[in-house]
């Protein structure tokens, strides 16, 4: 990108709140020119919020400003910084432009990226935009404020940012490294659980911003919350998966856990040992193409890796003490990856003719679960509704994820049809333990149900299987009922309990609790093994319940809390359950499948997904 002949002139204001007000003219006392405005919250008294002070912040923008910034209080800034800014607005164009990326975020992992790659710009992924340091056009800032206020309540000021700059479909660019460093204040707005928060990689003198060209990763690793994870970017959106996931689709797993296993000892426990490795070893194969980085950027990226996954879980002290383990681990497993021999191609081979087919629920979460039955072994495909006789020429199985919507009845008689047609040899109706409403039963097996129910939710399900069974019997094609707990995970169906929970945390809205209730949960990856399982033997037995693990009301608002934000709760007199407790000991007893997720992994995909990925913009241009 070249720099236009384009005067800019700049304006700015720090948000804060009384308790912080010297702090706030601290910082817009680093701009030699005087242009940076404090604004105070209007409501001192009130629980304090971003939210509320905002939309004063971004509409304080001076008359003849080309662009706006907006700093937070709680901020040190590099010196040079404002010219900088100058420099970079004359260059972004109609770009926002972000100064900071935390070592605790997926754009922070982006940014160790462009360190070691020596990009000084990138594209943030779809996450909460970060706003330590936030320049936007000055038009743009200006419709900040409407659109906070009609936009839908309570999300987080950084999210509500992110939603705004999707719908206007603006591309935010960061720096590299960050040229404004988090301090460690206390929350004014009850966030201290999320730990010491600061940069990935900070300098404390601004140098020249050219080139401004920004980059953005095909696959960003990071280590977040503990979990080693990476972005991948298909055609169609990101994915965001286990890093060992992705690693052993490109046939890197076993050379990197042979790595790891001939590495020097570590005082580390073995969880973290292993997902700190695996993340800096992924690391090192996406930045391979790159020159190798000096020891002192290489090691300056790798130290802040360890706090940016674990800073939710230790004090200050014992988690900087931890950083110097961590980043010696995490460089020795960069070079191992930067070694590596990409070998695409990895997944087991399927047999000859052996295609499945997912159709049904939602494309993203069916396309995702074909992805985990291919990663299973299994030549997985999803095909968009209604599929067509084409479709579905070939293939061995359909795999359709049930609805059971009042009025939605064309949606299966259109699978039903074309699999028919197509001469498919079996089908996998993958429905709902709601089925079992209303039961009276303890504990549930597959046999519990001899008649419709009278539950109007478990007969809208029951329903649904009386259909594809009264197809199975008059075609002759084997048809298995599988009752499933409800899924967690990304793309997880909008009306379940634990995406609903999710939305009025992150919303700030209190939970209504129903004492008594049972909540049958299944984790995305379990769903994918246990389908596999099915898939695998022969279609001997009607119908298997499937589930992660049976939750009480009061356990499950607990661990959404736990993956989201915390969140009043509600509670109501006590009830008898409406669902009680489906046992999985037929699945396991006849097919030796038994769950190995980790619930609290499984919600926290689902609420990082939530918090992330629903506002739009997956691929700006």
């Amino acid at each position: 990108m070249n720099t236009p002949d384009r005067p800019v002139k700049l304006s700015g204001a720090v948000m804060t709140h009384p308790r912080r007000l010297e702090e706030a003219r601290e910082v817009a006392g680093t701009d030699p020119r005087g242009r940076i405005t404090v604004v105070v919250d209007p409501e001192p008294d009130g629980r304090p919020t971003a939210l509320r002070v905002a939309p004063l912040s971004w509409d304080c923008v001076a008359p003849d400003a080309t662009h706006h910034m907006v700093l937070q209080d709680d901020v040190a800034i590099a010196e040079g910084f404002f010219a900088y800014a100058e420099q970079v607005a004359a260059a972004a164009g109609d770009e926002a432009v972000a100064f900071y990326a935390g070592w605790e975020t997926r754009n922070g992992a982006v940014a160790r990226l462009a360190a070691l790659t020596g990009d000084p710009w990138a594209y943030t992924l779809q996450e909460h935009v970060p706003c330590y340091a936030l320049m936007l056009p000055a038009e743009l800032a200006r419709g900040y404020a409407r659109f906070q206020a009609e936009d839908e309540p309570g999300w987080p000021y950084d999210v509500v940012v992110q939603r705004y700059l999707n719908a206007r479909g603006v591309r935010v660019r960061f720096c590299t490294p960050s040229l404004v460093q988090h301090m460690d204040m206390p929350s004014l707005a009850g966030n201290a659980y999320h730990g010491l928060r600061q940069a990935t990689w900070f300098a404390e003198r601004a140098g020249d911003p050219e080139p401004y060209d920004a980059v953005r990763f095909p696959v960003v690793p990071y280590y977040q919350y503990g979990l080693a994870r990476c972005a991948v970017r298909h055609e169609e959106g990101w994915e965001y998966v286990e890093t060992e996931r992705h690693l052993k689709r490109i046939g890197l797993l076993d050379d990197c856990l042979a790595a790891l296993a001939s590495a020097a000892p570590s005082p580390l426990s073995d969880a973290t040992r292993r997902a700190v490795w695996v993340t800096a070893y992924a690391i090192g194969v996406v930045t391979a193409g790159s020159p190798a980085p000096d020891a002192a950027t290489a090691e300056a990226a790798m130290r802040t890796l360890g706090p940016g996954g674990l800073c939710e879980d230790y004090p200050v002290d014992e988690l900087l003490a931890l950083a110097r383990p961590i980043a010696g681990l995490a460089t020795d497993a960069l070079a191992a990856g930067r070694r590596a021999r990409r070998a695409d191609a990895a997944r087991p081979t399927a047999p000859a003719g052996s295609r499945t087919v997912v159709t049904g629920g939602s494309s993203r979460f069916a396309r995702q679960l074909a992805g985990l039955l291919g990663d299973g072994g299994l030549d997985a495909v999803h095909r968009a509704e209604p599929p067509s006789v084409p479709d579905l020429t070939g293939a061995r199985c359909v795999v359709h994820l049930g609805g059971a919507v009042q009025g939605d009845d064309q949606r299966l008689d259109g699978v039903l049809k074309a699999a028919e047609t197509a001469g498919v040899e079996r089908l996998v109706y993958a429905g709902s333990y709601a089925v079992y409403r209303g039961s009276a039963a303890e504990r549930i097996d597959e046999d519990a149900l001899t008649a419709a129910p009278q539950d109007p939710v478990a007969l809208a399900w029951w329903q649904e299987e009386q259909r594809c069974r009264e197809w199975g019997e008059r075609t002759g094609i084997p048809v298995q009922v599988l009752r499933l707990g409800e899924p967690v995970g990304p793309y997880a169906p909008r009306d379940g309990a634990c995406v609903q929970w999710v939305h009025l945390a992150w919303t700030r809205q209190s939970l209504a609790l129903a004492p008594g209730e049972i909540h049958q949960i299944l984790d995305y990856r379990d769903m994918a093994d246990a389908i596999g399982a099915v898939l695998a033997a022969e279609p001997s037995r009607p119908v298997f319940n499937i589930a992660t693990a049976a939750c009480a009301e009061e356990e499950l608002a607990g661990l959404v809390a736990d993956v989201s934000r915390r969140t009043p709760r509600e509670t109501g007199p006590h009830t008898a359950p409406r669902n009680r407790h489906m046992t999985t000991d037929l699945i396991e007893s006849e097919l030796g499948w038994t769950s190995s997720a980790s619930l609290a992994e499984g919600l926290r995909d689902l609420a990082q997904w939530y918090a992330c990925d629903i506002h739009g913009g997956d691929l700006l241009p």
